[in-house]
C-alpha cells in the first residue's frame, strides 16, 4: 500500500490505520516521490491527498493521479479530501481516481473502501473509451466524434465517461446520484435528466446519433449505436 501525504501527522494516522488492518505501508510526502514509487512497484492500492504542498505551482494529488494514469499504471486510487466532495469528487473522476474519502473520517471506512478497491484490482484500463466514432481520454479530457473535437462541462465529461464505462448496462438515476453527485443529493430532483439532455445535445444531435436511451421507469443505457439497436 502506498500513502502520499505532506501532512506527518496524518500521514501516521493513515498509516497505522492500515498497517491495524493488515497491510504494509508505504509513505511518501510529495507528488515527486509518489510518482517514481508507483511507478516502481504494483501497489494494491495508493491512498492519495489532494493537497501535497501549500506551494501554489507544486503538483497536487489530482496531478499526480494524472500523471500515474497517463504513464499507464493502474493501482486502485482512493484520494482524501478536505474540500468540497462533490467538486473533488468529479474533479478526481475526471483525472482516473476511483474512489475517495472526505476528511475527517474513520479507520473502519478507510480499511472498507481500501478492502473494495484492492478486490477490484489493478485491471489496465485503456488510455481512451470507445464507442464507434465517439472518444474520451479521461486524462486528458478531450472527447471527439470521428475528428470533430466536442467540449463537455467537467460534469458532463464524468457522466459521459460513466456511460462508457458501463457500456449496455441499465444505469438507474440513483446509481448515477450515487455516483457522480453525492449521497445526500436529493433522488427526485431531475439533475439527471437535465445533464443527459445536455450531453445528448453535444454528443449526439449534431451528427444525427442516439447513443443514450431512455428506459421508461429504469434509467438510461449508453449503446454504441453503430452496433444497431441495443438488445431489450
Amino acid at each position: 500500500m502506498l500513502v502520499v501525504e505532506d501532512s506527518v501527522k496524518m500521514a501516521a494516522l493513515v498509516k497505522r490505520g492500515l498497517e491495524e488492518g493488515g497491510y504494509s505501508v508505504d509513505v511518501v510526502s510529495d507528488a515527486t516521490d509518489g510518482f517514481w514509487l508507483a511507478s516502481e512497484n504494483q501497489y494494491d492500492a495508493v491512498v492519495l491527498d489532494v493537497v501535497l504542498s501549500s506551494e501554489p505551482d507544486a503538483e497536487d494529488g489530482f496531478d499526480l493521479c494524472r500523471r500515474l494514469r497517463e504513464a499507464g499504471r493502474w493501482s486502485p486510487v482512493l484520494m482524501l479530501t478536505a474540500r468540497d466532495a462533490v467538486r473533488d469528487r468529479v474533479h478526481g473522476l475526471d483525472v482516473g481516481a476511483d474512489d475517495y474519502l472526505t476528511k475527517p473520517f474513520s479507520f473502519e471506512e478507510l480499511l472498507a473502501r481500501i478492502r473494495a478497491l484492492v478486490r477490484r484490482g489493478a485491471d489496465q484500463r485503456p488510455v481512451e473509451l470507445v464507442a464507434g466514432d465517439l472518444a474520451l481520454n479521461p486524462a486528458t479530457a478531450e472527447v471527439r466524434r470521428g475528428d470533430r473535437p466536442i467540449t463537455l462541462t467537467a460534469k458532463e465529461r464524468s457522466l459521459l465517461e460513466y456511460f462508457m464505462r458501463h457500456q449496455d448496462e441499465v444505469l438507474s438515476r440513483t446509481r448515477l446520484i450515487e455516483h457522480l453527485w453525492d449521497f445526500a443529493f436529493d433522488a427526485n430532483s431531475n439533475v439527471v435528466d437535465v445533464h443527459v439532455r445536455n450531453l445528448r445535445d453535444k454528443i449526439d444531435r449534431p451528427f444525427g446519433r442516439s447513443s443514450i436511451h431512455t428506459l421508461r421507469g429504469e434509467g438510461y443505457r449508453f449503446h454504441d449505436d453503430s452496433l444497431g439497436a441495443p438488445s431489450a
